[in-house]
């Protein structure tokens, strides 16, 4: 830490907030003998913010000539390390160069060959360090975000996400709007019911109330009446203003009506269920009066009369209106002639 550098962040003017809460963690990280490099997720980390927007604000500290970034790349295992942060107040500084090294081609332009703290020249960086493998420019250092590595003057992608895109969008299967605005009714018809409960009970809506009458959990006490006993508002209703006229005061709290409700509720349940099996049982004496009422089955020779009245008569008579057992029921108590029958159609 060091206070001058703090001091130096906080007198820079015409920043945003949040891009000078970053100079300030980056020069609150300065050490005058070593430099700042601490990491990104330190520094988001710090400046409680994503990756991807530090960065955004760190281009803009960098293109605003107040600071300037140098990757780091381990001499041994060519991997990325944590970034350099040259200050706009260390002696030497310079600011960023968006234009190429003419030496390589590639990188950052370093005024001066050397930068504290650097590994070198741009010549000694880029006969010491790989090419990136996948596009043959800049550093061989993988980037968290896993896109091609920056700097290189042919590719203008960013090392990291765009904060401000989201390539998943679900469609919602009701507009926000309708969902608040049911919820927003349901509410206020509970809170309509549960203040003529609090009526009901002898209390004043409005007034001072007993501790558990008070708060969500008495709401959620009297919803499970509704919900696991299957009561209805005006049920709930009717059963606390017969309680308030059984008792001279009110129930401490919705505990005390649990018995009660209970009560009503399995009362009810068993008057339903009684109530089904009487229209049941109803419907079937119904049915059996009905079966009582047609009398006893006629005899043999009673259809035989009132099928050869209908063959005898002149009336019309369908083809299959007399089956072949009542022909012979006619014919064998000599009712209609064989002549007859085939003249019906009977035959």
């Amino acid at each position: 830490m060091s206070h001058a550098a703090t001091n130096w962040a906080i007198q820079r003017r015409g920043l945003k907030p949040t891009t000078k809460i970053v100079l300030w963690h980056l020069c609150d990280r300065f050490n005058p003998d070593y430099g700042c490099f601490p990491s990104q997720a330190r520094l988001a980390h710090d400046c409680e913010i994503s990756r991807s927007t530090l960065n955004d604000h760190l281009g803009q500290l960098e293109a605003a000539g107040l600071l300037r970034r140098v990757p780091r790349i381990h001499p041994v295992t060519k991997r990325q390390m944590p970034t350099r942060y040259i200050l706009g107040f260390e002696p030497g500084f310079t600011p960023h160069d968006p234009n190429p090294c003419p030496e390589t081609g590639h990188g950052t332009l370093l005024l001066g060959g050397t930068v504290p703290g650097d590994q070198g020249s741009c010549e000694e960086m880029a006969n010491e360090q790989d090419p990136c493998p996948k596009t043959g420019h800049g550093i061989d250092a993988r980037p968290v975000s896993d896109f091609d590595p920056d700097p290189c003057p042919e590719n203008d992608q960013s090392r990291v996400r765009n904060p401000d895109t989201n390539l998943v969008r679900e469609p919602l299967s009701k507009p926000v709007k309708e969902e608040e605005e049911d919820a927003r009714g349901r509410e206020i018809g509970f809170d309509d019911f549960f203040g003529d409960l609090l009526r009901a009970l002898g209390f004043d809506a409005y007034g001072a109330l007993p501790a558990w009458w008070q708060g969500l959990p008495a709401r959620q006490h009297v919803q499970r009446w509704i919900d696991d006993l299957g009561m209805s508002q005006d049920r709930i209703l009717a059963v606390a203003r017969e309680s308030r006229e059984a008792h001279p005061a009110p129930p401490d709290g919705p505990k005390a009506l649990d018995r009660a409700m209970e009560r009503v509720a399995r009362r009810d349940a068993e008057a339903g269920a009684k109530a089904r099996t009487t229209a049941a049982g109803s419907g079937r004496t119904a049915k059996g009066r009905r079966k009582q009422a047609t009398g006893p089955r006629p005899s043999d020779d009673q259809l035989a009369a009132f099928y050869a009245g209908m063959v005898n008569s002149d009336a019309f008579l369908p083809a299959n209106a007399i089956s072949s057992a009542m022909c012979e029921l006619m014919l064998a108590r000599q009712l209609v002639t064989p002549d007859k029958l085939r003249q019906r159609g009977v035959l």
